[in-house]
């Protein structure tokens, strides 16, 4: 499935008790209709996602940047401390597609003095071959 929204906030990189680290960020989706009298509702879906594949991936996340995500949906559902029923989608994303705006961000290599800031696409392009399962 794709979903194509806009980060809610920076992505979090959180490192697992076995030295997995995960890419944690939010995606906003804006949908707008019309209703039976005819005037236009706007909706905004939120989706909790995590990325396995390369937590470099995590700078170029940031607020406001447009991203098609290519990934599996899920969905949960409990009962709080106050006995209210709460609901969240999850999105196990496994490709990221960066469409631009959000925060402009330079990563640049220390490995030597003359390298260039790496793009998104190369970012995206330096995978690990370590899946999660």
């Amino acid at each position: 499935m794709n979903i194509v929204g806009r980060i809610t906030e920076d992505a979090e990189v959180n490192a697992l008790a076995n030295d997995r680290k995960v890419v944690n960020f939010s995606v906003a989706i804006n949908d707008s209709f019309k209703n039976k009298q005819g005037d236009r509702v706007e909706q905004t879906t939120f989706y909790n996602c995590s990325y396995w594949i390369s937590a470099k991936v995590a700078t170029i996340l940031t607020k406001g940047t447009l991203v098609e995500l290519t990934g599996k949906p899920s969905a949960s559902a409990w009962i709080g401390k106050d006995w209210e029923i709460r609901s969240e989608l999850n999105f196990l994303t496994s490709i990221i597609k960066v469409h631009g705006g959000g925060n402009k961000v330079e990563i640049n290599s220390t490995s030597s003095s003359d390298a260039k800031p790496k793009t998104a696409r190369a970012l995206l392009e330096d995978k690990d071959d370590d899946l999660p399962f």
